[in-house]
């Protein structure tokens, strides 16, 4: 954006430099009946034309320093296939619901509250990140990466973690899961167990039974 406007500061505005003695000439664009010209001094310290490019080049500094010093407004980054700074961030309540997402990185972020419903998160990774609370629901999460990650509270009905990484301290305590698709995830023991407690439905995507994708007894 800073670059457009520096472009459209040295297009719109004609600044011609003293190459003359005489004294130089603006012409700003108006309208077709009427051309209004202003006639600098000779007097004067710095010419027109350098005053603008100053003002212009200031500008452009100004944005990209603005830009720079707030990583949530710059948005440049993040996964390869992602467009948004999105590892180590506060991203609690953000609306990702519907968004192609793959092999985003969330690592360590915090997404408390964060809406990922219907988003397509293949291989995304939300490596000790917080979770607590997000909408996860019919997000297609095959291949992610859920290690040390605080799942808790999270509504998981109808995704897919069809080959997600779980390990170390995931936690999914007080978590919706009903018709979601855990194949070949693998969970420890006490993970297994509980979640076992609390399955129920079916993938509507996949068609597989909750509880037979985690080998409940």
């Amino acid at each position: 954006m800073a670059v457009l406007n520096f472009t459209f500061c040295c297009s719109k505005l004609h600044c011609l430099p003293p190459s003359k003695p005489s004294s130089p000439i603006l012409q700003i664009p108006s309208s077709p009946q009427v051309r209004t010209q202003y006639k600098i001094t000779d007097d004067s310290p710095i010419s027109f034309s350098e005053s603008m490019s100053k003002v212009c080049i200031t500008a452009l500094v100004s944005a990209s320093l603005f830009f720079a010093a707030d990583p949530a407004l710059a948005f440049k980054g993040g996964g390869p296939y992602g467009s948004e700074v999105t590892r180590g961030q506060d991203l609690t309540g953000k609306d990702f619901s519907g968004r192609t997402l793959i092999k985003q990185d969330f690592k360590t972020s915090i997404l408390r509250q964060a809406n990922f419903k219907g988003a397509k998160l293949l291989g995304a990774s939300f490596f000790d990140s917080d979770l607590t609370g997000a909408d996860l629901s019919d997000a297609d999460l095959r291949g992610a990466d859920f290690s040390l990650a605080n799942v808790a509270k999270a509504n998981l009905t109808n995704a897919n973690l069809e080959g997600a990484l779980v390990t170390g301290n995931t936690s999914f305590k007080g978590s919706i899961i009903t018709g979601a698709d855990f194949t070949d995830v693998p969970l420890r023991e006490d993970q297994k167990e509980y979640l076992c407690k609390i399955a129920d439905g079916v993938n509507s995507v996949t068609g597989n039974d909750t509880r037979e994708t985690l080998f409940c007894k």
